[in-house]
């Protein structure tokens, strides 16, 4: 009897065949891959990893480079696209293993992405229809040994909502891709790739309304009105006057008038204790959200460096929505594991000695708890994964914490008759704050002690002119939360949305503006096929993809109900295409000139671009005066991205790029060799124009 147990990748699989074997464990080469030959229960078992799919869906037929498309079939990855030729020397190993197994077992992670990448496999490659299914949430021994233990029926809800999912993408995707992509060809011979979908369109609307908004908002002037006041004993306090926000100017100067000379007196003094609960345990949006504010993580950065967690068997599976800590995980285990490692000795050693009893939230996931350390200790890790991990440990101790003990104080003063107040806040027992203090910001603010009719002199009185304040750009971690709450997209998607709107050119910056292309995209898309940009279908499918995950609906009736909607749409796109064409190619023009001018010529004062030579394909920067004579050109690195910035070099006052390789942190480069800041331009210059 021999056993294919399918992986989703090469580092799954080592750590499934050492937890699973009875004996030694021989590693198998054929060429660039491996997979692994263990017996257990006198069984011979291969353990085989994929690369994630090993097949995707492409145009059925040959019907060319058109719209709509409506059929679809599963193909090879490396036969569809080059990017993925690597992953065919994957699909042989399988090809050749399954001819020797009897029996089948899929490993895969257990999502519905998963599920599709070891049900294709199972299907396409070995030829068969039946499994059995492997459920863990770590990859560590214990929990892959119980998942073996424990197999289960495929999955067959699970793997059809995967494949609904994979299908609703791929002809939103392709159909609305190509739409935008040939208006502008047709109208202008003119080929560059845009695209939307079906979460990607409403997400790209929800920017653009928050920007509208800010382009929109006009601000309200108003006055506040701020005390210094000083105790009998020298202690200083900063008072507000109690309205808050004066929205008359003539108001505020009467105050001032009429507390002209006079002291403070303590009218009431307020105190009160409350408890501050812990935190919750992480699901993937938080963590997201969280590693954005400790460290500057994209979301996309999170979830890949969290998967690199997971595969190594640090910590439990990332793409979760659960707030839950099932008491099966063995929280004292995991702690009394976690002991062991230096940085967390003292504080495992303290919730050791308390009643491990966790701070839930109220998001479930069927398929995983939240995302926890397993205890296992780390070997080597990156400095960000380091950072990543020491969150997730932090915050898993903090959620079996006490409630903090605060207590805040609110002092209100008379100064002739107008009130003013002033609120302190302080930390009595820290409890669960000590646990994550490294992570939180928390106001402390001791005020001195006052009681009733305790009289102070008023220093200074300061009339503040403000204005209110437009709504706030995203960032990548707010876009993140707003489409959860939203219901689009869902845990594991949504991050990569966001990053091909980016791709593509729609929006920019860490506090996320429009391009004008994004903006074309989607005023174009409002006047011609809102349905496209729709917030409500958009969740409808969503409900529809969980009704087919929980077995309550059929996979072919959504997907029937979506190839409707699509034709209906794509019809009304068609009858437009030269108007959509034109509003699309102007904007593309408006946008990539924002993408390659930097600033103006010192000499000239002409546009200065990026620029790549025709002849040696090095990048510089150019004036676009130099028909009219002008020469000025400043070399740029030839490796990553280059992004032109807003600001100046403080120093020389020359125009700034931000250079952008993967790996790297991004750092910002002032144009001018000659800057006085730059002493080590030339030894840059050469590490930065070399071969890597």
């Amino acid at each position: 009897m021999t056993v294919l147990v399918i992986a989703e990748k090469p580092k799954a699989s080592t750590r499934i065949a050492n937890a699973l074997a009875e004996g030694e464990v021989v590693q198998k080469k054929n060429g660039k891959t491996f997979w692994y030959e263990i017996y257990r229960n006198g069984e011979k078992h291969l353990v085989v990893p994929a690369v994630g799919h090993l097949f995707t869906l492409k145009q059925k037929g040959s019907g060319g480079w058109t719209y709509p498309i409506f059929e679809s079939e599963w193909a090879p990855s490396f036969k569809v696209s080059r990017s993925s030729a690597f992953s065919k020397a994957y699909f042989e190993n399988f090809e050749n293993l399954c001819k020797e197994a009897d029996e089948f077992i899929i490993a895969t992670d257990f999502d519905p992405e998963g599920s599709v990448i070891g049900y294709n496999i199972l299907r396409f490659i070995c030829k068969k229809n039946d499994a059995k299914r492997m459920k863990f949430s770590t990859l560590t021994e214990s929990d892959l040994i119980e998942a073996y233990e424990n197999l289960s029926d495929l999955d067959t809800p699970q793997i059809n909502a995967g494949i609904v999912r994979h299908k609703l993408d791929w002809l939103y995707g392709i159909n609305t891709s190509r739409a935008l992509t040939l208006a502008i060809k047709k109208n202008r011979n003119f080929f560059k790739l845009l695209s939307t979908g079906r979460v990607q369109g409403p997400t790209l609307k929800i920017v653009a309304k928050r920007e509208e908004s800010i382009s929109n908002f006009v601000p309200k002037p108003y006055w506040e009105i701020e005390a210094e006041l000083e105790t009998k004993k020298g202690e200083k306090i900063l008072a507000g006057y109690e309205e808050g926000k004066i929205w008359e100017k003539k108001k505020a100067l009467d105050v001032k008038s009429n507390c002209k000379g006079a002291g403070a007196k303590v009218l009431e003094v307020k105190k009160r204790k409350y408890k501050q609960n812990p935190p919750t345990p992480f699901d993937l949006t938080t963590l997201q959200i969280e590693a954005y504010s400790a460290f500057g993580f994209s979301p996309t950065q999170t979830l890949n460096l969290a998967q690199s967690l997971y595969e190594s068997g640090l910590i439990s599976y990332p793409r979760t929505s659960s707030q839950k800590l099932p008491e099966k995980i063995g929280y004292k285990n995991i702690i009394k594991n976690l002991s062991k490692q230096k940085d967390y000795k003292k504080l495992a050693e303290k919730l050791l000695t308390m009643d491990l009893k966790p701070n839930e939230g109220k998001k479930q996931d069927q398929a995983h708890p939240s995302i926890y350390p397993t205890g296992e200790k780390p070997k080597k890790l990156t400095a960000q994964e380091k950072k990543l991990y020491d969150l997730i440990v932090r915050r898993f101790f903090s959620v079996f914490g006490e409630p903090a003990v605060r207590e805040s104080m609110k002092v209100v003063f008379d100064v002739n008759g107008e009130r003013f107040v002033t609120e302190g806040r302080r930390t009595i027992e820290k409890n669960w704050i000590e646990f994550y203090e490294k992570y939180i910001k928390y106001e402390e603010q001791t005020l001195p002690e006052l009681k009733v009719d305790d009289e102070l002199k008023v220093l200074r009185m300061d009339i503040l002119e403000k204005e209110t304040q437009p709504p706030k750009r995203y960032t990548e971690a707010s876009l993140v939360k707003e489409l959860e709450k939203l219901g689009l997209g869902t845990k594991a998607t949504r991050a990569n949305i966001i990053k091909t709107l980016f791709d593509r050119g729609y929006i920019k910056g860490k506090s996320i503006t429009m391009t004008q292309l994004g903006f074309a995209v989607v005023k174009t898309l409002e006047k011609y096929c809102p349905e496209i940009l729709s917030e409500e279908l958009t969740r409808k499918f969503e409900k529809d993809m969980e009704a087919v995950e929980e077995g309550k609906c059929e996979k072919e009736k959504v997907i029937d109900e979506a190839k409707k909607f699509l034709k209906k749409i794509l019809t009304k796109f068609k009858k437009n295409e030269d108007k959509i064409g034109e509003e699309l190619y102007k904007a593309l023009v408006e946008t990539r000139n924002d993408q390659y001018i930097v600033g103006k010529c010192p000499e000239c004062g002409s546009n200065l671009r990026i620029i790549r030579s025709k002849s040696s394909g090095k990048r510089f920067i150019g004036c676009e005066g130099y028909k009219n004579g002008c020469r000025v050109s400043f070399p740029l690195p030839q490796y990553g991205k280059i992004e032109p910035m807003e600001t100046l070099c403080k120093v020389c006052g020359y125009p700034q790029v931000k250079v952008i390789r993967r790996g790297k942190r991004p750092w910002i480069l002032c144009i001018n060799p000659n800057c006085p800041s730059k002493k080590d331009w030339g030894k840059k210059k050469e590490e930065n124009s070399g071969g890597e």
